[in-house]
């Protein structure tokens, strides 16, 4: 039996050098790929939640396959597009009546807050409408609630539904604040 020489134990150590360092680099960078997956996951449920746009009741502002990225905040002001949670479901709507306001809609869709006529730059002309209304108007927003409307207001479901109601704040996952998809309408909306 001959020994190895000690360029051919030099050689060998270094293979085995090679093979534990390439297990490490693999180990690591499988670490990382976790932690990142688990900070995207945590970040897009707890700080900018991420969800796709399903119907037609925010149209022409947002689309049907439209994503987009909502903001966590603490309170909401008129006009703002919001996202909330009903029936197992995310919904896409825009804030019309902040707590405590009065809301009376005219049969044209017309809407007024307080007694004053509710500018809405955002609506195409001919959206106004006063669509399925069921409530007793004028109404007043109850407390930690907001009154909602959609763009579309002739097919939208939204606060003029007692089914729906007004959306209490604990059921409100964020302010929608960008549009990421798809790519040619890239940008904020309003």
């Amino acid at each position: 039996m001959r020994l190895p020489t000690v360029d051919e134990v030099d050689r060998e150590l270094q293979r085995s050098e090679g093979i534990r360092h390439n297990h490490t680099l693999r180990r690591n960078a499988a670490f990382a790929v976790a932690a990142v997956f688990a900070a995207s996951v945590l970040v897009s449920t707890f700080v900018l939640p991420t969800f796709r746009i399903y119907g037609s009741s925010m149209t022409p502002t947002l689309n049907e396959g439209d994503i987009v990225v909502a903001t966590k905040v603490g309170s909401f002001g008129r006009g703002d597009l919001i996202a909330f949670s009903y029936n197992n479901k995310l919904l896409t709507k825009r804030v019309i009546g902040l707590p405590g306001d009065w809301v009376d809609i005219d049969s044209d869709g017309n809407v007024s807050i307080n007694g004053e006529s509710l500018d809405e730059p955002y609506l195409q002309p001919g959206a106004k409408s006063l669509g399925q209304c069921d409530i007793s108007l004028p109404y007043q927003v109850p407390e930690d609630t907001y009154f909602v409307m959609g763009d579309k207001r002739s097919v939208s479901v939204d606060s003029r539904l007692t089914q729906v109601g007004c959306i209490p704040q604990d059921q409100i996952v964020g302010r929608l604040a960008v549009r990421v998809w798809p790519l040619t309408n890239v940008g904020s909306v309003a």
